[in-house]
């Protein structure tokens, strides 16, 4: 794709149409542009209309991030195979950098994201230069710049705070530190200087502050691993000091004129506290001459700063800080003062534990931020989660005194709200949260709270102040401390008695009706969780027949709540459906045929504009579960379940919702499977377009993709292999066995039709079948590869016999069957996981030794031996694993450059055992083959087995023939 006017305004325009509100519109531009992004120089036309000043920003903008994704489906070499030409790759890499540089702070911002994946993958091998190309920006002195070097230089270390460590990250952050470490010592100095010189100028200050805290971040990337020589010891005393400048430094230039938004002074000191907690916890020793005067301003800073939401981030890092010393025995004698212990409860903990008015409103006018900080986890990095983890590092050694010094704050609190329950309910939000913090020890995210503190009694707690406030009638008063209440179950169910669980549930069940977001998702968060909780024996919490009496209200309640303003698309009380499905069971069938109506209802709407992917999961879980339980009741009901769904299935897959084709394929292999045959036409009109090549391009459909076929193979043999279609067939297959990540997949469809379509029909194809196996194996040979290679070589055997398979592998090249045998299948068979697995090659090497002839001839004979001795390793000795240099580049391994696949955890498919009729058990199996094989060659083998195999393979084959009732061979 050539850079012509004509090209750049086609690929400009499509651009414009991705920011189309309309979703076909924007669906129509973005797959013409996956289209085409395998022509060369497409990126380079991207990059080139990002630049284009008189083009419009949004269109430009729209250029950057489209180029970003790109470069993330794209950049990374998969199965040796690159869909970026040469050419575009060390293009990019030449020009990207500069044009980041030089870009608008918007576009700059995804140039440096796609810098970032360039540079994950081929920095520093094939990419050496860049360090140095960007480092040498600094001498521009243009902050500018300067800001997208630094921008960019974050978003590729960044990763270094998480990655496991190991000698190949260690190796990159050496190399990043040799260009980087020096200047950026240099910049932080020269940068204090500007901000100090420039400190009525609130332009400049805004951008040299934008500087520093890039330079903070970066220091935090660098040394998160370990320590290096370059900021230990006395190079770590000039970033102290000046981080301790930034820390006590006021401006009120560099504030913010509102409430909400933190300014560049305040997002600085946060990353400094940052800085200082995670030194403090993982470099105490090089941190130690610096600690007390750290600790003596962040608490100033504590106690100065307002309830501002801007202050947010800097008083919660800054009380984690604190909390970070206090969990470090050395520093205990700093805090042990009962004046002290007060002082921070009084000025630290509880302050920052109230609920405020910025609260409220988030409460009522944006549940959504509310239950994401809340439910998700997200909530670090607020005041209250900082403050909670402050009084567990409290706890952890002046337990009895907190617990003293609190319990008169909570007392107060409760008396507060008491006296006057409408104007004073803050107070006890306040107290329920400061107790949830003080009994708090231990917790998992299965069953919440799982150790609580001696000294609070968590079931009185919750029955006295808890289950009033569920039980007063009007659902819709209150509503924080009804939520605070539910939150408080959610919090403790795992320590709870059942008894109380059992109290609780009707109440949750009421709460559903609640016309507040947070607290019907609250409430059906917390069912929910107790479906899935467990009691310390592993029974289930919460019974079937607990909740039965419940169900039709529960039911309703739940699939109304979708009905309310706000929750059209809550995947809390998805799940919640999910869940009381699953855990019902054939309960539900009953209501399966209105439930699935209302489900369908609600697939057909978001189907318009797919955009929450956790609600269409637990979606889509749920009507699995319906079909799954009525079919097992009936399995003639899969037809009402076809009628129903087969128009919304139509529409999904003319209308190439991407997203949703992985699932719909996955409910037609459910109903395929479930339901008896013979299948209905419908069906059948469906099957051709699952040979689309287009679908298979898309990684995220293929494991769906390949158990629908395998469901029609299984269901509608014949039907699968009319009109050609088994040319197609084996296409599919052909494309999965030349790739490393889809091989298996390739191996499933292969089986399957050795199983079930008729060997007359497949016998013509299988030479040229399995001489694509062998090349493949030559090629580009996997431990994967291998494994699966030998489970099908033996099911074939175990299906057709050893001496179809000898002559049809010798027909490709004489004696190749022995290669077979000894360098693939005695040598690897050890390595086959999985008890099916095994067992179908017990079986299929089983057939070889004894009911193949040829194998009695002495071009074989000398294999036998070793193929029985592997055959009993494979029944007594453990799977060997897969090498540690050998890793595989799976669907799910890598995010981000491909759409992943969603299974379906109620859709899955049980392990099928080809051979489970016909052999219930492989080692009689060998023992009876081997007793009748020595009859017709008596005394041939007896003697031989005796003295050929190892002393333990020949007492395992003993007690083979002693299972099966068989003294000795002849």
């Amino acid at each position: 794709m050539e850079a012509t006017p004509a090209n750049i305004q086609a690929v400009a325009t499509y651009l414009t149409h991705t920011l189309s509100e309309n979703y076909q519109v924007r669906k129509q531009a973005e797959d013409f542009l996956i289209s085409v992004e395998t022509t060369q120089n497409y990126p380079m036309l991207l990059l080139q209309i990002t630049d284009d000043q008189t083009i419009d920003t949004h269109t430009r903008q729209a250029a950057s991030i489209v180029f970003k994704n790109f470069v993330k489906r794209n950049w990374r070499i998969v199965d040796k195979t690159s869909t970026i030409s040469d050419v575009d790759r060390q293009l990019i890499k030449t020009h990207i950098v500069s044009l980041m540089l030089k870009s608008p702070e918007a576009l700059q911002k995804q140039l440096s994201d796609a810098i970032t994946i360039i540079g994950r993958e081929d920095f520093p091998n094939n990419w050496p230069g860049l360090i140095e190309e960007m480092v040498g920006h600094f001498k521009t002195g243009d902050f500018h710049v300067i800001n997208g070097v630094l921008r960019t230089a974050h978003s590729l270390t960044k990763r270094y705070r998480h990655e496991f460590k190991s000698q190949e990250l260690w190796m990159e952050i050496l190399v990043v530190l040799d260009g980087l470490a020096a200047p950026l010592t240099e910049l932080l100095e020269a940068t204090m200087r500007l901000a100090s010189t420039n400190s009525q100028n609130p332009i400049a200050l805004k951008v040299l502050f934008s500087s520093l805290l890039f330079i903070a971040k970066i220091f935090y990337n660098l040394t998160y691993q370990e320590l290096p020589d370059h900021f230990a010891e006395k190079n770590l005393e000039p970033w102290m000091v000046h981080f301790h400048t930034l820390l006590t430094t006021t401006n009120k230039l560099l504030e913010t004129d509102g409430d909400e938004e933190a300014g560049p002074l305040e997002l600085v000191k946060s990353q400094i506290c940052s800085i200082a907690t995670m030194l403090a916890q993982k470099y105490d020793e090089d941190f130690s001459p610096f600690l007390s005067d750290y600790v003596k301003t962040v608490w100033n800073l504590l106690v100065s700063t307002d309830a501002r939401p801007k202050h947010d981030m800097l008083v919660s890092m800054a009380i984690e800080f604190l909390a970070s010393v206090i969990e470090r025995p050395s520093y205990q004698h700093l805090f042990s003062d009962e004046t002290t212990l007060r002082t921070i409860c009084e000025n630290v903990v509880v302050p920052n534990m109230k609920f405020r008015e910025s609260d409220e409103e988030l409460f009522e006018d944006n549940a959504e931020e509310y239950l994401r900080r809340d439910l998700e986890g997200s909530d670090i990095g607020t005041r209250r989660h900082s403050a909670s983890n402050l009084i567990r590092g409290l706890s952890r050694y002046f337990e009895g005194p907190i617990t003293t010094i609190f319990s008169s704050y909570i007392s107060a609190m409760l008396q507060e709200y008491q006296q006057d329950p409408v104007k004073n309910w803050k107070s006890k939000d306040t107290a329920l949260y400061l107790i949830s913090a003080l009994a708090t020890r231990s917790k998992n995210s299965r069953h919440g709270i799982t150790q609580t503190s001696d000294l609070v009694n968590v079931a009185d707690i919750f029955t006295v102040q808890c289950i009033p406030e569920l039980s007063s009638p009007d659902v819709n008063k209150q509503a924080v401390l009804r939520a605070d209440s539910i939150r408080f179950l959610i919090t403790f169910r795992g320590v709870l008695p059942r008894p109380l669980l059992l109290q609780s549930l009707p109440l949750l069940l009421v709460h559903l009706t609640s016309n507040n977001t947070v607290v019907h998702t609250y409430a059906a968060h917390c069912i929910e969780k107790l479906l899935l909780l467990r009691l310390e024996g592993g029974a289930m919490a919460l019974l079937p027949e607990d909740i039965q009496p419940h169900l039709e209200t529960l039911l309703t309640n739940l699939f109304n709540c979708l009905r309310k303003e706000g929750s059209l698309e809550n995947e809390y009380i998805m799940k919640a459906i999910m869940r009381s499905f699953s855990t019902m069971k054939e309960s539900i069938v009953p209501y399966g045929e209105t439930l699935l109506k209302e489900l369908v209802a609600k697939l057909a709407l978001v189907c318009q504009n797919p955009s929450k992917p956790h609600f269409n999961h637990y979606l889509f879980e749920s009507i699995c579960c319906i079909i799954r339980y009525s079919c097992k009741v009936n399995q003639q009901s899969a037809s009402k379940f076809e009628e129903a769904l087969f128009p919304i299935i139509e529409s999904i897959l003319v209308q190439d919702v991407a997203e949703f084709l992985p699932y719909i394929f996955q409910i037609l292999s459910l109903l395929l499977e479930l339901r008896p045959s013979p299948i209905p036409p419908a069906y059948m009109t469906i099957y051709p377009h699952l040979l689309s090549p287009t679908l298979w391009e898309r990684p995220g459909n293929i494991p769906a993709l390949v158990r629908l076929l395998q469901a029609f193979i299984e269901k509608a043999p014949t039907d699968v292999v009319a009109s050609n279609r088994l040319t197609n067939l084996l296409g599919v297959f052909q494309k999965l066995i030349a790739s490393k990540s889809n091989d298996h997949e390739g191996f499933y469809i292969l089986g399957t039709m050795i199983e079930h379509i008729d060997m007359s029909v497949l016998r013509p194809q299988m030479k040229d079948v399995f001489t694509l196996l062998f090349r493949r194996l030559q090629s580009s040979k996997t431990t994967k590869y291998v494994k699966s290679l030998v489970v099908f070589v033996c099911l074939y055997a175990g299906k057709h016999g050893g001496s179809e398979l000898l002559q049809l592998v010798d027909s490709i090249q004489p004696k190749l069957f022995a290669m077979l045998l000894e360098k693939v299948i005695i040598a690897d068979v050890q390595k086959v996981s999985g008890s099916t697995e095994r067992k179908i090659c017990a079986i299929g090497i089983t057939k070889i030794l004894t009911e193949t002839p040829e194998m009695l001839s002495d071009m074989y004979m000398g294999l036998w031996l070793p193929l029985l001795q592997a055959l009993i390793s494979l029944f007594e000795l453990p799977e060997e694993g897969t090498p540690e240099d050998e890793t595989f580049i799976e669907i799910e391994e890598t995010p981000g450059y491909q759409a992943t696949y969603s299974q379906l955890i109620m859709a899955g498919s049980k392990d099928y055992d080809p051979f489970q009729s016909l052999v219930p058990n492989a080692k009689l199996l060998l023992a009876q083959s081997l007793h009748r094989l020595s009859s017709e060659h008596p005394g041939r083998f007896s003697n031989m087995i005796t003295t050929g195999l190892t002393d333990e393979a020949t007492l395992f084959l003993q007690q083979y023939l002693q299972q099966a009732n068989i003294s000795t061979l002849l």
